[in-house]
């Protein structure tokens, strides 16, 4: 079942973000889907927090290096940025299969270019962007 929610700030979303990492229990696929600059990096932020694996500080877009580790107590989560990938002999090269372990998080952003991530994912997290600061997000979750 869907859970909607709408944040008004940048720092509402790291706190969302914070909020639905209690919910993705490894080991987890989970899509993050939005236009660039929706807030996808910017939610992920609070779920690192969540995890204890880094601080909002530490956590940047994997857009050029394609994949960010974040190491916590009780996950790993990496952060994976398809947006660059266009084909899926590219997403192969990545090794995206060996990261997934009993205690990860795997959080991709345009994982929906792929079939297999649309068939595979635990959740799908879809941010909408309404004005500068307003987003709507929604969760959709296997769990």
């Amino acid at each position: 079942m869907p859970r909607d929610f709408t944040t008004n700030s940048p720092e509402e979303t790291i706190a969302l973000g914070r909020e639905l990492a209690s919910q993705l229990d490894p080991p987890k696929i989970v899509i993050l889907r939005g236009d660039l600059g929706a807030g996808k990096t910017t939610l992920v932020k609070g779920i690192v927090e969540g995890f204890h694996a880094a601080s909002q500080d530490d956590v940047t877009s994997p857009t050029f290096t394609l994949i960010h580790e974040y190491r916590g107590a009780s996950a790993t989560l990496y952060h994976i940025d398809l947006y660059r990938i266009d084909t899926l002999r590219e997403l192969e090269t990545l090794g995206l299969d060996d990261l997934m372990t009993e205690n990860s998080v795997l959080l991709i952003e345009w994982g929906e270019k792929f079939v297999p991530f649309q068939r595979e994912r635990n959740a799908e997290i879809a941010i909408e962007r309404v004005s500068e600061n307003q987003r709507k997000i929604r969760l959709i979750a296997d769990v």
